[in-house]
């Protein structure tokens, strides 16, 4: 048995509690919000944000930082990733030399272009960090619904003792070394989704989405590559699987704002209908930043910026897409002959 601390109480963070409980660990639960510690530790269920699972008796709920993390033996980021740098600050006093922090939240800092776990390293220099992703709804995990995910760490002890502790016969785990990779992944593909649901938004069918999903991963890889990540992550869970499912399903936020703008809504109007914070905003930007700093060309994911942020009409920016100029679909791919 671990003890584990859970700082952040969203519904992935519940939803990791109750697997990590289930796991026969010892969960402590932090939120920043006193009002949502006292409800979590009343109602025993987050019925804002997890409706319908059921917190044990034994968890515990805190608005102590200290509590949640002094003495614990691995801590679980569960923020949103516009906060995991305020967060990380917070934690920078109270984590011990080499206190594990796997980070389960997806992004990149729109100022600094840095991934989450780089902010986290920065902030918190005497922690081990790991990184925790994949297709995973919160909705379905807090459900015991069979899932597969990866843990990303550079040490593989590290990476096989988190293995050893989120592992269940309804939570499989991978690991690997390359943590950027499986970031890049995780923050790019909530963009891509968000053009997923523009497309569902404008009553565009399944053709359009399977081209956003190919086309997008393609995206992703050419970026990711040019910045250090394997090719073989993009095709991974925390690539090509995580894209899929969160295009695909309705538990997807990114999805479902996408599909409020792609009927009109602003920004802005989209994010406050979904009523949790929608990731892909905040990494749409800076994914542009580092296209322009690796040279790399991300053709839907510079329209959905300008969706976004420059009032350009969805269906236009679709238009845009579909009469770029001609492409060969494999770059370099030989020829029998030229003729």
């Amino acid at each position: 048995m671990a003890r584990i601390g859970i700082i952040g109480a969203g519904s992935w963070g519940i939803a990791l509690s109750v697997l990590l409980h289930n796991n026969g660990n010892e969960i402590t639960v932090w939120s920043i919000i006193k009002e949502e510690v006292e409800m979590l530790d009343r109602e025993r269920e987050h019925k804002d944000k997890l409706p319908g699972v059921k917190l044990p008796a034994d968890m515990k709920f805190t608005n102590e930082l200290k509590e949640a993390v002094e003495g614990m033996d691995l801590l679980v980021l569960a923020v949103p990733s516009p906060f995991t740098r305020s967060t990380s600050k917070m934690l920078r006093d109270v984590v011990a030399e080499g206190q594990i922090i796997v980070n389960v939240a997806k992004g990149v800092e729109e100022n600094t272009l840095m991934t989450l776990s780089e902010i986290i390293e920065e902030e918190v220099p005497q922690a081990e960090v790991a990184v925790l992703s994949g297709p995973s709804h919160a909705e379905e995990v807090g459900r015991g619904l069979p899932t597969t995910i990866v843990v990303g760490s550079k040490k593989k002890r590290t990476a096989e003792y988190l293995q050893n502790i989120f592992m269940s016969d309804v939570f499989r785990v991978y690991i690997s070394p390359d943590v950027l990779g499986i970031e890049l992944g995780a923050a790019l593909k909530n963009v891509v989704a968000l053009a997923a649901g523009i497309a569902d938004g404008l009553g565009y069918g399944d053709n359009t989405k399977a081209a956003l999903i190919t086309r997008g991963i393609t995206e992703i890889s050419r970026l990711g590559m040019a910045m250090g990540g394997k090719f073989e992550t993009f095709c991974g869970l925390s690539g090509i699987g995580d894209l899929i499912v969160t295009c695909a399903s309705m538990h997807s936020r990114n999805r479902r704002a996408g599909i409020l703008i792609g009927k009109g809504y602003t920004m802005e109007e989209a994010m406050k209908e979904v009523k949790m914070v929608v990731e892909g905003v905040y990494s749409a930007k800076a994914a542009m930043g580092l296209a322009q700093k690796y040279h790399v060309q991300l053709p839907i994911i510079e329209q959905v910026n300008a969706v976004l942020f420059e009032n350009k009409p969805a269906a236009e920016a679709v238009r845009e897409l579909m009469l770029r100029d001609k492409k060969i679909e494999i770059p370099d791919s030989e020829w029998e002959g030229q003729d």
